[in-house]
């Protein structure tokens, strides 16, 4: 059945939802950390990022595969500065090549598919120059963050720009292997419901050391939260800050054990 819900609809209520917050602080920080940086802001949604990233001084390239999200931050103020791509790691332009990588809001988790994602980080270490930098977030599964996604805690009502007003709420399951199965239910102008499941892949700490590892990065930090928290001490969070070696043929091994930081800057 069709969503009553248009794409416009949708990208406005997935912003209404997800307003600039303490991981957007971090991710920003992390590309400033070098200026005029080639960025590539691989499931970049609606922009949010993307936007501020460039709006910084940077050269940006946003790719999404959803053509909805992609729309509505063309949309957006500073979109021209901005080369916007449908589709996933797979369309990254052959030629191109990238100082940071980032993946904001999880979008590594909808990446489901062991598979897809070994082919995710390799194009990502393919286009980034040696030196690169790669920055992404994933929710650490000892923290079972399913265990709130209760229509209880997350029912919400939001207001469209265009006036409409959209009650939500989420439940979760609890698949095998890592995978949580998200619904989310929506309720457009009090019509009838409609609901859109996906999966979620909960990585261990252990399992992103050994995929960047298989991939050819090396890991700089791991930290548990925005400001810099240990695993296990922040939000639930396992931020991963890698790079690519300079002699991207002889990657380091990244340790496997927890709790190993080296001394670097954090950005």
């Amino acid at each position: 059945m069709p969503s009553p819900m248009t794409a416009a609809q949708l990208s406005a209520l997935y912003d209404a939802g997800n307003q600039w917050a303490a991981d957007d602080d971090f991710f920003l920080a992390f590309v400033n950390g070098r200026p005029n940086s080639r960025v590539l802001d691989l499931g970049c949604g609606t922009g949010r990022m993307t936007l501020a990233v460039a709006a910084d001084g940077h050269s940006v390239v946003g790719i999404d595969p959803n053509p909805g999200s992609l729309a509505a931050a063309r949309k957006k103020p500073g979109a021209e500065g901005v080369t916007w791509i449908d589709g996933t790691s797979a369309a990254i332009p052959q030629d191109a090549s990238f100082d940071v990588a980032i993946m904001t809001a999880h979008v590594a988790q909808a990446i489901n598919d062991d598979g897809d994602w070994s082919r995710t980080l390799a194009d990502l270490h393919r286009t980034l120059v040696p030196g690169g930098r790669l920055v992404f977030d994933s929710r650490d599964p000892v923290a079972q963050a399913w265990k709130y996604w209760t229509p209880a805690e997350t029912r919400r009502v939001h207001t469209l720009p265009d006036g409409s007003i959209v009650e939500t709420w989420i439940e979760s399951a609890v698949e095998t292997d890592g995978f949580v199965t998200l619904t989310e239910h929506r309720v457009l102008n009090g019509s009838t419901e409609e609901s859109e499941t996906s999966v979620l892949a909960f990585r261990t700490e252990d399992q992103l050391r050994q995929d960047l590892n298989s991939a050819g990065f090396t890991l700089d930090h791991l930290y548990g939260g925005w400001h810099g928290e240990d695993v296990g001490s922040g939000n639930g969070e396992l931020i991963v800050l890698a790079h690519k070696p300079l002699d991207s043929r002889a990657s380091s091994k990244i340790p496997q054990h927890h709790g190993v930081r080296d001394e670097r800057e954090r950005f």
